[in-house]
């Protein structure tokens, strides 16, 4: 019997999830299957509709190696596991006649843990372990929060926290899970032969196809022990993404509420001594954490370094006198222990990193807004630390040993795929060199016909934007075009302030258009209701920009205040574009607009999602149409018809809302 065809293999996969068939699709398939034969790397922007997940899978399966897939979003990582990859493995396993087994894999805190929910809890202010569901009053959120968990212990298969519906609070569940640091290990634990988590890991060693996220795929590059299994072939999806979250991964933070825990928890395992240096270090580092002002530490003060100093010392001796004290009379001295030197071991990871003043690595204080978190309960502030740029340890860790396919319907920024191939540590398409990764870059494509579904309006009569002043013309402008469209708007702003000042001034403009704002409710819960009416308005911030998906005539208008470029006063941005410009290269194109045009492609994005949608990306920015950059970030949205005419955009929105209302009808 012969090999099935690549195209026999996708008709069958397609047909099984209730897909069409894509000339894009077909294109990606074979490009993903020609890069895994030949061991190179692929970067692939796939638009919209293009059914990337089949593009990328059959191809992969019929390879027979094994792969990880990982993914950015939760609602992506379901889809692969509870849709695409279930139905794709059984139309393919009579062609190919296996069935490839594919399971989930996540970092540890994702999962229950059993010693945690019935040993207890290692109380921070006393000994030992303390009974978390008695503690909590069972009339309140957290009571209850606790009681179901209680119960779905006893049902759940997984023990992943993904699987819970519904969800619930952060707290709740930080009582009935651990990090990987504060795990007893499964050798010695008494639960360790039912560990959710160990389950899991087991089930992946068996997988040919494992799913993952961003943060577990970062973890196992940085972190040097693999938490990932062996694979030949890396693919990820939402790979515009992967950048923040493997800098996200790396960033190390300090605060005096997380110093100030670490002391409580190592208090009573250690001596007098070791336990008396920490926390005369902690008050010092909690005092200047009081006085220091927010900003980019391009040298450590000499009091914050002393201070530091101190604290990588004290924690340094109390990690050893944790090693070599016992007591038997602290209950469940071994969790104790675990979660005690997690604390201190991350504090002074993060100190010592600091101390040790790597040019690579950019340092800053924040101040936050008080807000009651756990992370703020002391001085409302912390020092970070994070990489200048990750594209070094992108390049050594995530292209060797491997075919890596990178996709997204955004990586091709201003025309070609070099901007975001540069922030992965790749040269050039097509450049040579011993330790130049070897790839190339495919476009194939959107099923949509962008310039007859959408206009892209930039409001080129309007000021130009000033940072936090008042932009009566623009809400002028936002107000008209809301009226015009009938509702039907998301409106995507580059700051939070903005978004509520927005949401504030047209609730009293126009009323008859209810305002959603984001973080006046669950951003699932203000999707839904934004659906739901079509006279609705969705306004929000970053994760807006990305992470809304609603076709139909719910979203007609997409609306941009401005070009969202990094905020000046941001350590890192500023950071990496000084860095840039310092090695003869263009910071502010780099880094400011890769930064703009990544997020506007995405923000674009939200408005054509079907084959029958029509509407208006409007950008009341008028530097897109007259600064020298506007171009650049032009060419990294989708391909709309362009305008600047004010008067054109009104007519075609009133006329998408008039043919929208008729088919409600």
């Amino acid at each position: 019997m012969t090999q099935p065809s690549l195209p026999e293999l996708l008709h069958a996969a397609v047909t099984a999830v209730g897909g069409t068939e894509r000339p894009g699709q077909v294109a990606m398939a074979e490009a993903v299957a020609e890069a895994i034969d030949d061991g190179v790397h692929l970067l692939v922007q796939a638009g919209t509709g293009t059914g990337k997940s089949l593009g990328y899978l059959v191809p992969a399966l019929a390879h027979g190696e094994r792969v990880v897939v990982a993914t950015a979003t939760l609602a992506l990582q379901r889809q692969l596991v509870e849709r695409d990859l279930p139905r794709t493995v059984e139309a393919l396993h009579p062609l190919l006649r296996r069935r490839p087994e594919f399971a989930m894999l996540k970092g540890r805190s994702n999962y229950l843990c059993l010693h945690r929910l019935h040993e207890g809890v290692p109380q921070d202010e006393e000994e030992g372990l303390f009974d978390q569901f008695e503690a909590a009053a069972p009339t309140s959120k957290l009571g209850q929060d606790l009681l179901r968990l209680r119960d779905w212990s006893d049902e759940t298969e997984t023990g992943d926290r993904d699987d819970l519906t519904p969800g619930v609070s952060d707290r709740a569940w930080s009582q009935v899970s651990v990090s990987s640091r504060e795990c007893l290990g499964a050798t010695k634990c008494a639960y360790g032969a039912e560990c959710f988590a160990e389950a899991a890991r087991e089930r992946a060693k068996l997988a040919e196809v494992i799913v993952t996220n961003h943060a577990l795929l970062a973890i196992d590059a940085i972190e040097g022990a693999p938490v990932l299994p062996q694979h030949e072939v890396l693919i990820v999806d939402e790979a515009h993404e992967l950048v923040s979250r493997v800098t996200g991964v790396a960033t190390g933070e300090l605060t005096s509420g997380q110093v100030n825990r670490a002391v409580r928890r190592a208090a009573k395992l250690v001596n007098e001594k070791a336990a008396d240096q920490l926390q005369t270090a902690a008050e010092g580092f909690e005092r200047l954490m009081e006085l220091a002002l927010p900003g980019r530490l391009e040298e450590i003060p000499e009091d914050l370094g002393y201070a530091l100093m101190a604290l990588r010392d004290a924690c340094r001796t109390v990690i050893s006198a944790i090693g070599s004290t016992r007591d038997k009379s602290v209950q469940d001295e071994d969790a104790v222990r675990k979660q005690a030197l997690a604390s201190v071991e991350s504090v002074h990871d993060v100190a010592e990193r600091i101390t040790n003043g790597s040019e690579w690595d950019v340092v800053w204080y924040e101040r936050h807004e008080p807000r009651g978190g756990a992370a703020y309960r002391h001085s409302g502030a912390s020092l970070r630390v994070a990489p200048m740029s990750v594209s070094g340890l992108l390049r050594e860790k995530l292209f060797t040993d491997r075919s890596v396919v990178l996709t997204s319907a955004t990586l091709k920024l201003g025309g070609d795929f070099n901007g975001v191939g540069a922030s992965l540590g790749l040269g050039p398409e097509g450049a040579e060199g011993d330790d130049l990764p070897q790839w190339k870059g495919v476009d194939v494509g959107s099923p949509f016909d962008y310039p007859r579904q959408g206009i892209l309006y930039v409001a080129k009569h309007l000021a130009r934007p000033a940072r936090d002043g008042d932009r009566k013309d623009m809400l002028d402008e936002l107000t008209e075009l809301i009226q015009a469209a009938g509702g039907r708007t998301l409106g995507l702003f580059s700051s939070m302030r903005a978004a509520q000042l927005a949401a504030e001034e047209l609730r009293s403009r126009i009323p008859e258009y209810p305002i959603l704002l984001q973080g006046e409710e669950t951003l699932g819960e203000l999707i839904k209701n934004f659906a739901a009416d079509p006279r609705t308005c969705l306004f929000g911030t970053l994760s807006l920009w990305q992470g809304v998906d609603v076709p139909g005539p719910s979203c007609q208008l997409v609306v941009m205040d401005k070009i969202p470029f990094p905020r000046p006063d941001d350590p890192l941005m500023s950071a990496r574009q000084k860095a840039v410009e310092e090695a003869g290269g263009n910071g502010f194109m780099a880094v400011a607009a890769t930064h703009a045009a990544l997020l506007m492609a995405q923000g674009a994005g939200r408005l054509v999602r079907a084959s029958g949608d029509r509407g208006v990306v409007a950008v009341l920015d008028p530097r897109l149409a007259t600064a020298r950059y506007g171009s650049y970030l032009k060419a990294s949205m989708p391909d709309f018809w362009y305008t600047t005419d004010r008067n054109q955009v009104r007519k075609s929105l009133a006329a998408i809302d008039a043919a929208a209302k008729t088919a409600e009808q």
